[in-house]
């Protein structure tokens, strides 16, 4: 391996993550981005656009492009909720609902991959160090 360092190894490892989820959705026609926002509106179905942004650490002008078109691909729909025209909310559409279970099984497949090997404990352990990570990180913001 060329570079063991933390930085590295996190950066290699998401974009080959990526590249295989992506590799697997082919048939799909979803592109990079659109699996992270299938995933986060599965448990926030409704979310407005802010919501997404920050749910998928996504900058907002570059969610616009991505929701722009799943909505042209029939993915999602965008609608307003009580009559305000300012916030509009995503929803999956049936679609969109089954693309976003066909992201749930490779996610889920890719998972076993990388953890192929590593016991459960070892498993535990990886998670709950990644998330103080990521919490150290995120009481910057």
């Amino acid at each position: 391996m060329q570079d063991a360092s933390f930085h590295y190894l996190l950066m290699a490892t998401h974009t080959t993550l990526q590249k295989k989820l992506l590799a697997q959705l082919k048939d799909t026609g979803l592109t990079l981005g659109q699996p992270k926002v299938l995933d986060y509106l599965k448990e926030h179905d409704g979310a407005n656009q802010t919501e997404i942004a920050r749910g998928c650490h996504i900058e907002a002008a570059s969610l616009t492009s991505i929701l722009n078109r799943m909505e042209e691909k029939g993915i999602i729909e965008r609608r307003m909720l009580n009559g305000n025209r300012r916030s509009l909310h995503v929803f999956l559409t049936d679609k969109g609902r089954e693309l976003g279970l066909q992201v749930d099984r490779s996610l889920f497949d890719l998972e076993a991959q990388g953890f192929a090997g590593i016991d459960d404990t070892e498993r535990q352990q990886f998670i709950d160090t990644l998330l103080k990570i990521y919490h150290n990180y995120c009481q910057e913001e």
